[in-house]
């Protein structure tokens, strides 16, 4: 399924309780379906600081409970898959004291001949870690730690010879009520059920990115769990994942037109069109300032340019709304705001193509205004960036959250994906969130290309709602893999073209 519930700490015990039944084989089934993941998902997610190593050296910081027994069992199947790696285990307490399954975890791992264990007192401040696993305390903790705790979450966040470091299902200190200094990770991997603290303002300088690993909790009937926030999967691709019918042919798939640009910021259409013609929308025709029309051409020679007047300034002038007129029954989505600029005239230009015109529209950067949103005809998607949304609900932007979101939502009948490092999509009523993505979206223009990508869709005939979902969740996936192979530092925003390909053959 594409979507999961999310929820408190204590809700999640009590599932899982209901689920598993407090019984010791199927914990254990569990555990090691985490355990198969989370080594899956670290190997690939390490990529994005430097290759793994051969001969890794991996800390697990292991408490009595199962989360101390997932992260053994992760550490277990990465050393599988890196022989020649080395593996610490600091147990917090005495492992004769752990849970049974967690237990058994440490001593199957406790028998390579490449492990050591460690006292708690004795932090590996000298050694180099290339990965540490915090498997100390779960979903169960609360307030306040107990010695040694207390004083070795500090020492362990102030250490700088740990490269990669991830918390198994919640960092350290963070539950439904947490502490001021959780242990600190790079990656959060919430393990079957997503956690509601993990997705808090404040939580995230503790999780870094939230990957979640769905080992099946949720198969069975949701409708208990249907009014829940929900994290989307990877499986929100599924329905552009399928292979297309034989007898299509281009008007079978979408008709986008994307309206932008400007003389002063020409190339934020441009990276609209171009990740648009990527989405597997059938025609583009893209209406782009006279000046620059030809240029984007032979740039993108797929789509249609269509130029378009100017004003003395370099923005889209009123004079030329008759060339969308005689083109715009053709058209099946709109995609417009990139790089078209804030000048009086084009604001105003805008709010008419948006009173006359039906179609599902998707409305980015300087578009989104205020009266332009009034203007709506038709079914919207926006994707603002907080500052955006701050300027549309007359917030400040450090005020913003997903209630206030959604309630501009509701009000204003349009489907919002606030953009972020969550993203955040709602249509009033569903709220999801998108935790895919990379620091290498920290960039200008990659909203420009989420514009292309959304409006693509749209054109396509997905609904606003699912439109936006898959949108959020392609993007982010396509940074993963630039990630994953370029590194997050020098690479470039055009460079996420290159592998939109990837999420949708997995």
């Amino acid at each position: 399924m594409a979507k999961r519930p999310i929820l408190t700490c204590e809700e999640s015990c009590n599932f899982e309780q209901e689920l598993l039944g407090r019984d010791p084989e199927k914990e254990w089934v569990a555990m090691n379906k985490v355990a198969d993941q989370l080594a899956h998902h670290i190997l690939l997610d390490f990529n994005e600081f430097r290759p793994m190593p051969r001969d890794p050296h991996i800390l697990v910081l292991a408490g009595k409970g199962h989360n101390g027994g997932d992260a053994l069992l992760s550490a277990h199947r990465l050393l599988k898959s890196r022989p020649r790696g080395q593996v610490t285990i600091l147990p917090i307490g005495n492992p004769d004291n752990f849970k049974p399954n967690t237990q058994k975890a440490f001593c199957s791992l406790a028998e390579e001949n490449k492990c050591r264990i460690l006292q708690a007192d004795a932090v590996p401040e000298k050694d180099n870690i290339d990965i540490s696993l915090d498997g100390i305390l779960g979903m169960q903790f609360s307030p306040p730690l107990r010695a040694p705790l207390d004083k070795l979450i500090g020492t362990l966040n102030r250490l700088d010879n740990i490269g990669f470091r991830a918390a198994v299902d919640l960092p350290t200190g963070l539950g439904d009520q947490s502490i001021d200094e959780p242990l600190r990770a790079d990656f959060t991997y919430a393990t079957g059920i997503a956690k509601a603290p993990l997705f808090t303002k404040q939580a995230l300088h503790w999780t870094g990115r939230i990957r979640y690993i769905d080992i099946g909790f949720f198969n069975q009937n949701l409708t208990q769990f249907e009014n829940s926030k929900k994290i989307l999967t990877e499986d929100t691709l599924k329905p552009i994942r399928q292979m297309r019918p034989s007898n299509c042919d281009k008007r079978s798939h979408g008709h986008l037109f994307c309206i932008g640009g400007s003389r002063h910021m020409p190339g934020a259409l441009l990276l609209t069109v171009r990740a648009a013609l990527r989405s597997g929308v059938g025609l583009v025709t893209a209406f782009a300032p006279e000046s620059v029309a030809s240029q984007f051409a032979a740039v993108a020679p797929e789509a249609m340019w269509v130029p378009w007047p100017e004003t003395p300034d370099g923005g889209l002038s009123l004079e030329g709304q008759h060339l969308l007129r005689e083109k715009v029954s053709s058209a099946t989505a709109l995609a417009t705001g990139p790089g078209i600029g804030v000048e009086r005239e084009t604001q105003i230009l805008l709010q008419e193509i948006l009173k006359e015109t039906k179609l599902p529209t998707v409305i980015d950067a300087d578009a989104l205004q205020p009266e332009i949103i009034k203007s709506l005809g038709g079914a919207a998607i926006l994707t603002p960036h907080l500052g955006e949304m701050a300027r549309l609900t007359g917030s400040h932007a450090n005020d913003i959250n997903t209630e206030i979101v959604r309630e501009y939502s509701k009000i204003n009948n349009v489907t919002t994906l606030l953009k972020g490092p969550l993203s955040w999509i709602t249509n009033g009523e569903q709220l999801h969130v998108s935790s895919f993505g990379s620091p290498v979206l920290a960039r200008g223009g990659s909203g420009d290309l989420l514009t292309g990508i959304v409006g693509g869709l749209l054109a396509q005939g997905h609904p606003p709602m699912e439109a936006a979902d898959m949108a959020a969740v392609w993007h982010g996936q396509a940074a993963e893999h630039l990630a994953r192979n370029r590194g997050q530092t020098a690479v470039t925003t055009t460079l996420l073209l290159n592998y939109m390909h990837e999420p949708l053959r997995p």
